[in-house]
């Protein structure tokens, strides 16, 4: 085996091609991974200090976010996002209730229907646990120039849809 063959093996690009733009371009590939693997120990730690399992960190963000747009969540919109039972959004937003994070409100329009918020101390939760974090990553990006930021933006959308079918697709 050649030492390109050997390095080429080692570095587990056996399943690409081992010309140097496929090298270069695996490069961008594993740098994508330790970020993923990065971002993935921050939400473990957040998951961590805020007691509360994925599911419900991600309920939790996506309710802070909808509500920074204007958009009301009812529990059957928080089911469809989170791709879950109408039962496993009720037992989730229960042990939300409890821990103080969410509170009900109803629907302003259809008084039947329920509106669900993030309550001010889950903002503060999330932005004490998150806000340094994402402090650092707007540094980062922001030390980029418009041309940079752009590719940037470009290569993440087109990995985005290359790695998710439309029907997976996040919001």
């Amino acid at each position: 085996m050649s030492e390109k063959d050997s390095h080429s093996t080692s570095r587990g690009l056996y399943w690409y091609r081992t010309d140097d733009r496929t090298a270069s371009s695996v490069s961008v590939l594993e740098s994508l991974r330790r970020f993923r693997a990065a971002d993935s120990v921050m939400r473990r730690h957040t998951q961590a200090a805020m007691s509360m399992n994925e599911t419900d960190l991600m309920a939790l963000r996506h309710l802070i976010r909808s509500e920074a747009k204007g958009i009301p969540v009812s529990p059957k919109d928080l089911s469809a996002f989170l791709n879950v039972s109408s039962a496993a959004t009720a037992k989730l937003l229960s042990r939300l209730g409890k821990s103080g994070h969410v509170r009900r409100e109803p629907h302003p329009s259809d008084r039947r229907a329920q509106v669900i918020f993030a309550t001010a101390e889950a903002h503060r939760g999330v932005r004490s646990t998150l806000g340094p974090a994402h402090a650092r990553m707007l540094a980062v990006a922001e030390s980029l120039d418009a041309e940079q930021q752009q590719a940037v933006v470009f290569f993440l959308d087109a990995m985005s849809s290359a790695v998710v079918t439309s029907d997976d697709a996040p919001e």
